[in-house]
């Protein structure tokens, strides 16, 4: 299998996965609404865009003083992936992390977004980790991990957005729910009198 294909597999299986990302974007969505939502799903991508690129330039850095260090960025960087795989598997409190955001604005939550994500250092140790297992010796590196990072902040970022627009729906549909129970309970109410 190409090491592309294979890595556009993972990325898609990560993507697809709940974690704290799309937590927050959710939790935004519920407090702030749809607006609120998508600006921090677009925080987060510029987020996670800086982490990409500060992975990229580490990791020419780390090849132009010596390919045996990348090797061992690359093995470290699986045994970490393996690691965080078991202890997702293994871990016995299977419960989503509750995040409860006030609703501050479209503008705020977009600063919010990009500065929680930029100072995730486990989206760092997660971009460091993961992209080197797919880059090509051959091509040039650089370009590959950047490529590789905006995929996989686009794929994110695209499940992220999906959330926010079904809870937005959701919620919508709970309050026509509420209001046509409301109406009837009204009704009711002149027909009794």
């Amino acid at each position: 299998m190409s090491p592309y294909i294979a890595f556009l597999i993972a990325a898609i299986v990560l993507a697809i996965t709940p974690g704290p990302g799309i937590a927050y974007v959710v939790a935004r969505a519920v407090s702030g609404g749809r607006r609120e939502g998508l600006a921090s799903c677009l925080g987060t991508a510029i987020g996670g865009l800086f982490h990409v690129l500060a992975a990229a330039l580490g990791m020419s850095l780390l090849i132009a003083e010596s390919a045996l260090a990348f090797s061992i960025v690359k093995y470290v960087g699986a045994a970490y992936l393996v690691f965080l795989g078991l202890r997702m598997l293994l871990r016995q409190d299977q419960t989503a992390p509750e995040v409860n955001v006030p609703s501050q604005g479209a503008g705020r939550a977009f600063r919010e977004g990009t500065l929680v994500e930029t100072l995730n250092v486990k989206t760092a140790l997660f971009f460091l980790a993961f992209l080197p297992q797919f880059v090509v010796a051959s091509q040039p590196i650089i370009a590959q991990l950047v490529a590789m990072g905006a995929v996989c902040v686009f794929l994110n970022t695209a499940v992220d957005v999906v959330a926010v627009y079904a809870v937005d729906r959701l919620l919508q549909a709970k309050a026509s729910h509420v209001e046509r129970s409301r109406a009837k309970t009204k009704a009711r109410g002149r027909m009794v009198t």
